[in-house]
C-alpha cells in the first residue's frame, strides 16, 4: 500500500509544478520517494515467485525519476506528477514485456504488455502473433483475461492505418497486427492504492496478464527461424 501523503503530494505536485514549490517539500519528497521504492521493491518481491524470469531486479530497475526531460518537450514543467513501477526481465531498458503499475490519482491502473517496441521487436511479436494467432487468441479471449481487461488497449495515433508490410489484409489477426502496442490495463481506484490489499489485486492483475507476456516474449527471443 501507499501512505496516503504519497497520493496528496502528487495531486499538489499536479497544482504546483515549479522548483520553487519543490524546493519547500525536500522533506515531505523524501518519503514519498522511500514510500514509492518501498512498494515498488515488495512488488517485485511478490510478483518473482510467479515469474522467474524477473529475478535480481532491483529498486533502479523498477522505478523512475520525478524529473522530467524537458529539452525536446514544449511542456516545460520540471515534475512527473505520475508515478510508475515497472517489472520487466532485465530491466525497464529491456525490449520484453512488463508488468507495469501506474500511479496517478483518478487515473491509477495495473496491466501491461509490450509498450512502443523498436521496429525489429515488434516485428517479431506480429510474427508470433500471426503464425500462432489460435493460441493468441485463446489467451485474449479467456473469461478471465476479458473481465480484467476488457481487449487490448488502442492508444490514439498507435494504430496502422492499414496492414503492416508483409500481411495480408484478410489475415485473421489483421486488426492486432496493425497495433504498434500491444498492451492491456485495469483500472485502480485511489482507495485500492493505499489499502493493505493494493499489492494482492495488483499482483491477480499481472497473472492474469501473464500468458500474454510469454506468448509475446517467446517471439521476441526466437530467431528468424522461429526458434529460441
Amino acid at each position: 500500500m501507499l501512505q496516503p501523503d504519497t497520493l496528496q503530494f502528487l495531486i499538489q505536485l499536479k497544482e504546483n509544478n515549479n522548483k520553487a514549490w519543490f524546493d519547500t517539500q525536500k522533506d515531505r519528497y523524501d518519503l514519498f520517494r522511500k514510500d514509492y521504492h518501498q512498494l515498488a521493491d515488495a512488488l517485485a518481491k511478490e510478483m518473482v515467485q510467479y515469474d522467474p524470469t524477473l529475478e535480481g531486479l532491483t529498486t533502479k530497475d523498477t522505478t523512475f525519476r520525478i524529473y522530467r526531460d524537458v529539452r525536446f518537450s514544449k511542456n516545460k514543467t520540471p515534475y512527473k506528477t505520475q508515478l510508475g513501477i515497472v517489472l520487466q526481465a532485465g530491466g525497464k531498458k529491456s525490449p520484453l514485456c512488463a508488468y507495469y503499475l501506474h500511479i496517478e490519482p483518478g487515473k491509477s491502473h495495473a496491466g501491461g504488455g509490450l509498450w512502443m517496441p523498436e521496429s525489429e521487436v515488434l516485428n517479431k511479436a506480429r510474427k508470433e502473433l500471426h503464425y500462432f494467432y489460435d493460441e493468441f487468441t485463446k489467451i485474449v479471449e479467456d473469461p478471465v483475461f476479458k473481465n480484467t481487461f476488457g481487449t487490448l488497449e488502442v492508444i490514439p495515433g498507435q494504430k496502422l492505418s492499414r496492414p503492416p508490410k508483409g500481411y495480408d489484409k484478410n489475415d485473421p489477426a489483421i486488426e492486432y497486427l496493425k497495433l504498434k502496442s500491444l498492451i492491456a490495463s485495469s483500472f485502480i481506484s485511489d482507495k485500492m492504492l493505499t489499502s493493505d490489499n493494493l499489492i494482492p489485486s495488483a499482483i491477480d492483475v499481472f497473472r492474469v496478464l501473464q500468458p500474454l507476456t510469454e506468448f509475446i516474449n517467446r517471439g521476441i527471443l526466437s530467431d528468424e527461424n522461429g526458434g529460441i
